[in-house]
């Protein structure tokens, strides 16, 4: 029986995706101590979660009029740490949940990115993941040292050949390779690690690589591309998918798009699993998650939305009023979010949309349609998305930390459960064990086999 993939969306930082979870009575306020991501990873795995996977940006929201000062002042997303650091105290607290972390390609070197995730891979027998990114706006160029960010589609081009790098070195070494003979001296079977020898058009890299295969092969590839040309890369070369459909209809209609699109890439649609982001807030009664989300909910401001939109949009927001339509020209210098302006225009049905507009169709800094209930409501609403075809499963955002979490596990896990939907507990040790996906053969990816 198919059976849901579940995630949890995480940040190295001082809040969750929502800048206002910090203010939240429960939300815990040693989010820079192990001790606190730890118990997150504790409670994922106690929950059967496949994977717990982080987030992260190379710069502050400072944007939106040009300064830092407001983002340090309201808490908005100011502390982001390393995540892959942040990742092994977790992979020690845990054993069998998966353990991803974001990187950009367009402000590292493949080679330093392959290392990084194949060593963390074998750290964790097998538990890792990469989310790719090409990262958004001036303020992580100008920290990485450019002066702007680079061309939407052109970073892709990028990230094309990153990938190749990063897969390339990933099969330098064949299983088997590593025998350790003492009697012979020998170590390894020199036949069976290549070197990579790379030049291309933007990147070059010699090898040979340095970290062995490991238990699951590499490192599982995930992407959140959902402008045209990042459906493009991820159908290439994503294996689990991060998507934010906003309606069931809309998730169902791009579902369809998105397997069409892996499989004209001469992969498996059956193998790359599409997980869609859920806001959930959970109690034992309908009535009490009901109070619980009008709380939450009462406490972002107008602050957080635009300077999240500023962030993602690579705009500053404070140039317009409210209700001051954008220009055709200032639309298209949107060098961030491609996907996010073009969804505000389609719902907006308005050929030049406001910044309320933008603010109300993105709902930035709020959470969108969360799914609110006891048990039985949210596990009805997962169903339907999950047998309509419209995901594979979900990513879990949480509205306050800890507590999201706990009270997912304690609810609603337990009813997926009973219903079938979920496992019950892990059968194997590997990420690729818990979400189905085959162990990759040196080259698969060169196939479309991958």
């Amino acid at each position: 029986m198919r059976q849901m993939t579940l995630v949890g969306f995480l940040q190295a930082q001082n809040c969750t995706q929502l800048a206002s979870s910090w203010r939240h009575p429960e939300s815990r306020t040693d989010t820079m101590s192990k001790d606190y991501y730890r118990r997150i990873a504790q409670i994922l795995e106690e929950g059967k979660f496949d994977l717990g996977f982080f987030d992260d940006r190379l710069a502050m929201p400072d944007m939106y009029g040009g300064d830092h000062a407001h983002t340090v002042q309201h808490g908005i997303r100011c502390v982001k740490m390393d995540p892959l650091i942040v990742l092994t105290v977790m992979g020690m607290a845990t054993t069998r949940l998966g353990l991803g972390a974001t990187r950009s390609t367009t402000y590292f070197e493949p080679f330093d990115t392959a290392r990084l995730f194949q060593t963390l891979d074998l750290m964790t027998d097998g538990r890792a993941a990469w989310n790719v990114v090409t990262s958004f706006n001036d303020g992580e160029a100008m920290n990485m040292g450019r002066d702007q960010h680079v061309e939407h589609d052109l970073r892709y081009d990028m990230a094309d050949e990153f990938m190749e790098v990063v897969l390339g070195h990933w099969d330098s070494w064949e299983d088997g390779a590593i025998v350790q003979d003492k009697a012979t001296g020998l170590f390894a079977h020199p036949e069976k690690v290549r070197r990579l020898d790379h030049k291309g058009r933007f990147y070059k890299s010699r090898g040979p690589f340095t970290v062995p295969r490991s238990l699951q092969g590499h490192p599982v590839v995930i992407q959140a591309g959902s402008s045209g040309r990042g459906v493009r890369f991820a159908a290439r070369w994503a294996e689990l998918v991060f998507t934010a459909y906003h309606s069931l209809a809309d998730g169902k209609k791009n579902y369809a798009f998105l397997k069409e699109a892996i499989g004209k890439a001469g992969r498996d649609p059956d193998k790359v699993k599409l997980t869609n982001l859920v806001w959930t807030v959970a109690a034992e009664t309908k009535a009490e998650a009901e109070d619980k989300w009008a709380f939450a909910d009462s406490l972002p401001n107008e602050t957080d939305a635009l300077s999240l939109l500023a962030e993602v949009l690579n705009f500053d927001l404070a140039k317009k009023g409210l209700d001051e339509p954008f220009t055709d020209e200032e639309l298209e210098s949107m060098s961030g979010g491609h996907s996010a302006r073009d969804l505000v225009i389609r719902i907006s049905g308005k050929k030049n949309p406001t910044v309320r507009d933008f603010m109300e169709v993105t709902r930035r800094g709020r959470a969108r349609d969360p799914f609110v209930g006891g048990p039985k409501e949210i596990a009805d609403r997962m169903e339907e998305w999950f047998t309509e075809r419209a995901c594979d499963g979900f990513v879990i955002s949480a509205t306050h930390v800890p507590g999201t979490y706990e009270d997912f596990v304690k609810f609603v896990v337990p009813e997926l459960q009973r219903r079938g939907l979920f496992r019950k507990d892990y059968t194997g040790r590997t990420l690729r064990d818990h979400l189905g996906l085959p162990r990759p053969e040196i080259g698969a990816w060169r196939t479309g086999a991958a």
